[in-house]
């Protein structure tokens, strides 16, 4: 690796920190020839249930070549969402801390495109493209093969100083520069508490998770009724999950993010079990303005809401 590739890695990793990116890992842009067999298997298990679109592309999310020509490195990105703050109301719906304030896609974006201006002004005419979660890019295997962490047997990326709870992003550009070393080195052990926390057997077996029994995609990805199977499972979740990342023993190493743009809408908070039930589409258009709790629609949250209630209204109908 030449002398130039390692100062504009560094560069790159010291815009990424001012930027606040937590971590920033670099590959090699190559075929992701480990992933191609896992993918493959998990399609055919139709472990992405209605999510039609994950059979979409299937060699561009393999072939960073094929989403930018040329593509030489793959620079990996994590930013930090984690928040102790919880809902005021124990018995209120939940939603995951990374639907709490403005939508990730959004923050992340912005701070993409900074990045790729400086090493514009830096380096000079590099070619590239900035992927937020909006692409058929493969962030977890990429992050992995950069360094960043290791696969946890719940499927998300996990790291020995911070946990989990981060988004990942990527860079994909046609310059060469000084990659990382993968993590390789699985730090899990024995440990099965994702596996044994999960209400809906989601993960159904070390690394392996069933997309389609996942509480994230009952609520936010299935655009059809939650299966009745899943009643009384949902563990009062009506907008993405947190519990396989709540029980991992990593996450005690999770530290408050530093985003403002993440902090919940001040109403958020404190809306009781009743204001989520009596919710109007007025008040959801005002407190999720900017959030990700957009995608799944009002009809959607109160489809997810409702699911909660029939439950509710068939146990008190079974007490005697």
């Amino acid at each position: 690796m030449n002398l130039e590739a390692g100062r504009y890695s560094q560069l790159i990793k010291n815009e990424a920190k001012r930027l606040g990116f937590l971590f920033c890992g670099i590959s090699k842009a190559e075929f992701l020839e480990e992933e191609a067999p896992r993918l493959e298997n998990w399609l055919k298990n139709q472990y992405n249930g209605k999510m039609g679109y994950m059979e979409n592309h299937f060699d561009k999310r393999l072939d960073p070549t094929k989403l930018v020509e040329g593509a030489k490195s793959v620079i990996s990105l994590a930013y930090n969402y984690f928040t102790p703050t919880l809902q005021k109301d124990p018995d209120a719906p939940k939603i995951s801390k990374y639907a709490y304030g403005t939508d990730y896609h959004f923050v992340i974006k912005e701070k993409l495109k900074e990045l790729l201006n400086t090493i514009h002004e830096q380096i000079g005419q590099v070619g590239g493209r900035a992927f937020v979660d909006s692409a058929p890019v493969l962030d977890k295997a990429w992050a992995k093969k950069s360094g960043i962490g290791w696969t946890g047997k719940n499927s998300n990326l996990l790291n020995k100083s911070a946990g989990s709870f981060f988004f990942l992003a990527e860079l994909i550009i046609d310059t060469e520069l000084e990659y990382d070393t993968p993590s390789t080195k699985d730090h899990c052990g024995t440990c099965t508490r994702c596996i044994d926390a999960c209400p809906t057997d989601a993960i159904v077996s070390p690394y392996i998770v069933n997309g389609s029994r996942c509480i994230s995609y009952l609520t936010i990805e299935l655009k059809e009724e939650i299966p009745s199977e899943f009643k009384g499972k949902m563990d009062n979740w009506i907008f993405g999950c947190d519990i396989c990342q709540d029980v991992c023993p990593w996450n005690r190493f999770s530290t408050l993010h530093n985003e403002a743009a993440f902090n919940p809408h001040p109403e958020l908070k404190d809306m009781n079990k009743r204001n989520w039930e009596e919710i109007t589409e007025e008040v959801f258009a005002r407190i999720f303005k900017n959030s990700a709790v957009k995608r799944t629609k009002f009809s959607g949250l109160k489809r997810n809401i409702s699911f909660l209630q029939e439950v509710s209204v068939e146990s008190t109908e079974e007490l005697p």
